[in-house]
């Protein structure tokens, strides 16, 4: 295929470059298929719902479950593991799983990522400490990689630009579902259950997912596309993004700021983070595709995907526990409570997402929106020691309003100015992107809540009580200062006409 927007071109074998996938042959044309028809993709995305939805569930439901599973295991200062965890193997895996889809096929990329995803989850079940749970999360975080973002792939095989946002719905029908149950069931299962529940709980549906993936994506169009998978670049982002996380976690709790094991792992973090850039500005195709970034128009997009989906991570994660431990609101409480924000974030999505192909400005309704947005977090933050039920729920009402049309935008932008035998090169990389901004959130808004921990000793045994008030709002005048950013993103990002038509795929 000759299409090729984004400028990232494939490396020939012969050069080193591509690992060409059995059957592929670059010098015979692709062979025609027929389209598929509106049926057809209505019936794939309707069956993509299911891993979706439980991929978009799993930060949600263990939000509101945090303060009970630190009682239970006796550990609170590394809970904010169990979140960046499974955050850093996700995002270093994302990008792979994408590249992997672009070879492999989609089919085979989701099927390995809802195995992967189950197996941790079995593992997280079964763990009797803190750190066997961790690193169930992280096995748990391998499989995550692949659940949303292969979806999202499958979306653009199935649909012009043009048409994506009606096709968009059905996922966010999932995200709604999900954010609806994820945080009340979170609470009301260490309520009333076990709190091993909660990673026991959607085993059917991973299960059933994978059946899915085995016959509903038989149809699905083909965009083979060779490719090498960076392993080296996963590894050194993995360990510069733990050994950050390490240095966050440990200071000002466990050492002091400035003492050599602090110093030691932020050391460790920007030597491996400079081995991160050196890979993807040398290799011959890094995790991160450089060509992609390259971009004016995929780069804006990304960076206002990122910082937009950053601080929603973030709220979602810490709105619960700020309930908990400085309001002292129930589980069930606090997960009922949030809950108002991911259903208004996805219907806001699933909503102006039928806009997008109908209108020429595209971007002035998302934009508009995140003012909204972040005129509401810092509401929030100035809010945090005289908040009400009433207002609490307006707050995060208007949140996931503003919130939610930056989403399918920025996706579909994306998808809109690459080519798309790319197509899974560069929904890694948004994704990649993503949850990277959201784990270094969730890491430093972590480390400001254990430092407002008032007394360790009575942490311990009572969770995050005592947490102070003032540690919360700085976290949500954080979230509002990376809102901003996502603003001034949707400010200078150019709307290129959406393609109307789908180019031809392999049979």
């Amino acid at each position: 295929m000759n299409d090729d927007r984004s400028g990232y071109t494939a490396t020939s074998p012969e050069a080193g470059g591509d690992v060409l996938a059995p059957g592929d042959d670059i010098a015979s044309p692709p062979e025609q298929r027929e389209p598929l028809t509106h049926g057809e993709r209505r019936f794939i995305a309707m069956g993509m719902m299911v891993p979706v939805f439980v991929g978009s569930v799993d930060q949600s439901i263990l939000a509101t479950s945090l303060p009970t599973i630190g009682r239970a295991l006796g550990d609170v200062h590394d809970l904010p593991w169990l979140i960046t965890a499974y955050l850093i193997a996700a995002t270093a895996l994302t990008p792979l799983y994408g590249k992997f889809a672009d070879i492999r096929g989609r089919r085979a990329a989701l099927s390995i990522a809802l195995g992967v995803y189950m197996t941790g989850a079995l593992i997280s079940a079964s763990s009797s400490t803190m750190l066997m749970l961790i690193c169930g999360r992280v096995v748990q975080g391998c499989g995550g990689g692949g659940l949303i973002s292969t979806a999202q792939i499958i979306l653009g095989d199935i649909a012009a630009p043009k048409d994506r946002g009606k096709y968009y719905a059905y996922f966010s029908i999932a995200f709604t579902t999900a954010a609806a149950c994820g945080p009340a069931l979170g609470g009301w299962i260490c309520d009333h259950l076990d709190w091993r529940v909660i990673f026991l709980w959607n085993i059917p549906l991973t299960i059933a997912s994978v059946i899915l993936a085995i016959t509903v994506l038989r149809r699905l169009p083909r965009y083979d596309r060779p490719h090498r998978l960076d392993f080296v670049g996963a590894i050194l982002i993995m360990a510069a993004s733990s050994s950050f996380m390490l240095a966050l976690n440990l200071g000002g709790v466990r050492f002091p700021w400035l003492s050599a094991p602090v110093l030691g792992f932020l050391a460790a973090a920007f030597l491996l983070g400079v081995g991160f850039v050196v890979r993807l500005l040398t290799t011959v195709e890094p995790l991160i595709p450089v060509a992609i970034l390259a971009d004016a128009v995929a780069r804006v997009a990304i960076v206002a995907n990122c910082f937009s989906w950053g601080a929603l991570i973030g709220l979602n994660v810490f709105l619960p526990i700020y309930l908990q431990s400085a309001l002292g609101w129930s589980a069930t409480a606090s997960g009922l409570s949030v809950m108002v924000l991911m259903v208004a974030f996805n219907a806001s999505a699933g909503l102006s997402s039928q806009l997008l192909g109908r209108v020429k400005h595209y971007k002035i309704l998302p934009g508009f929106c995140l003012l909204i947005a972040i005129a509401a977090v810092l509401a929030l933050a100035y809010s945090t020691g005289v908040m009400t039920p009433i207002k609490f729920e307006i707050i995060l009402f208007l949140i996931g309003i503003g919130l939610g049309p930056t989403a399918p935008l920025t996706q579909v932008v994306l998808q809109n100015t690459v080519a798309t035998s790319h197509l899974g090169a560069a929904i890694g990389t948004m994704n990649f992107t993503r949850v990277l901004g959201g784990t270094i959130l969730v890491a430093v808004f972590g480390a400001v809540v254990l430092t407002g921990v008032q007394a360790t000793t009575a942490g311990v045994g009572h969770g995050l009580a005592g947490t102070s008030v003032k540690a919360f709002s700085q976290i949500f005048f954080a979230a509002a200062g990376t809102l901003t950013i996502a603003f001034l993103a949707m400010l200078v990002l150019e709307e290129k006409p959406l393609q109307a038509t789908m180019p031809a795929a392999r049979a």
